[in-house]
């Protein structure tokens, strides 16, 4: 008796809305090869799932993952023989958090504040390093209604890592297909 009260009190908490969205992503980052840093462009994916709790406020699962290339000199020996090294950079994201919004008319404005990890990777021919940090992200977007299941997303998040013992704050450009269900 007391598991079919308590299921269903458990299925009145459960999202009864939401979306999910995947499209193209840019960002910023930087690039490390132990001796030398640089900061790059990275370019890659971003997608989220959100559970609507009430009409204007929900809960966001978001995973990006960014790539790029940088061109880092370097010393080599006694005598610091200069050496250029094409360093290979790997970015993804994980993070959870709230989301409020609202809609008006065939445009819905959102903010959310997010927390998870990153891991961020460097590789070239003579080095590979990579590092996992905490992160979090501040920001929002529009999401602008094409038919009533399907809106396109512009979104912009500052996002901040700890990586390599150093604080990065990276600007993320997201924009793509959001399918509401």
């Amino acid at each position: 008796m007391a598991l079919l009260i308590l299921s269903g009190m458990c299925a009145a908490q459960l999202p009864t809305s939401g979306n999910g969205f995947f499209g193209y992503s840019y960002s910023q980052g930087e690039a490390s090869s132990g001796s030398s840093s640089g900061s790059l462009t990275m370019n890659g994916w971003e997608g989220s799932l959100e559970g609507k709790f009430l009409p204007w406020i929900g809960v966001v699962a978001d995973l990006d993952w960014h790539y790029g290339t940088i061109n880092l000199t370097g010393c080599r020996g006694t005598g610091c023989t200069p050496t250029v090294s094409r360093l290979n950079a790997s970015q993804n994201t994980l993070l959870l958090g709230p989301r409020i919004s609202t809609s008006v008319g065939k445009y819905n404005p959102f903010a959310e504040l997010l927390f998870g990890v990153s891991h961020h990777s460097d590789t070239s021919t003579n080095i590979s390093i990579s590092d996992t940090s905490f992160a979090n992200a501040v920001g929002g977007g529009l999401d602008y209604k094409l038919v009533k299941a399907v809106a396109w997303r512009v979104q912009l998040d500052s996002v901040y890592t700890r990586l390599f013992s150093r604080g990065h704050h990276d600007l993320r450009l997201s924009t793509g297909v959001v399918f509401r269900f």
